[in-house]
Parts: structure tokens; C-alpha cells; sequence
């Protein structure tokens, strides 16, 4: 009986460590995330070749001129530009802000 407390226990944990992966979202390089269930915001750093892992897909910043951003988004390109969205691969894409060092873009689930 005990050892069966004990691996309902260990898978307990297990479940719980994966939760708060999947929560914190996966990382990359060049970028920061910060998600939830059904969205993150991503910090790309700029000048550096920025990618993370996040809701299942690959995204990447490509571009930034002016006031709006290219990323790819599973394979596909979309440009948005600062406080507008966009739909790619089935995920809603905003572009919170762009400065001199950083893009925040916000990725969800459409």
C-alpha cells in the first residue's frame, strides 16, 4: 500500500513539474517568455537572432522597421505593426511595443 502512495505521489510531482513547464513556456535564444494557457508574451531581444518555443510552435523575429515587426510563426512570415494584430498558422500575433532594444509581441491561440 505504501508503495503505491508513494508512486501516485511521484506522478503527482511529475504532473505538477509539467504544468509549470508548460506555463512558463519553453525557452530560446535572444527572448524572454511569459505565458499561460492559451497565450505568452514574448520580449525578443533585438539585434540578436531571436527565437523561442512557445504553444507549440516556433517563433522568430525577423525583421523591425519603423514601427512594426516581421516574425516567423511556424514557417510562416507576418508583419504587424506596433499595437495592431495579426492571424498566422491559426495564432493571434500583437505587437505591444517596440523600442531600441526589445519586442513585445503577445502570441495566443485564435
Amino acid at each position: 500500500m505504501t508503495s503505491i502512495k508513494a508512486r501516485r505521489l511521484g506522478g503527482f510531482v511529475a504532473a505538477a513539474a509539467l504544468g509549470l513547464a508548460l506555463l512558463s513556456g519553453c525557452g530560446g535564444e535572444g527572448s524572454q517568455t511569459d505565458c499561460n494557457l492559451n497565450s505568452c508574451t514574448v520580449t525578443f531581444d533585438r539585434g540578436v537572432n531571436a527565437s523561442v518555443s512557445v504553444l507549440g510552435v516556433d517563433a522568430k523575429l525577423v525583421n523591425v522597421q519603423n514601427s512594426q515587426a516581421t516574425l516567423e510563426i511556424a514557417g510562416q512570415q507576418v508583419t504587424v505593426p506596433v499595437g495592431q494584430d495579426a492571424q498566422s498558422e491559426g495564432f493571434n500575433i500583437s505587437v505591444q511595443e517596440i523600442t531600441a532594444d526589445n519586442v513585445v509581441v503577445k502570441i495566443s491561440a485564435a
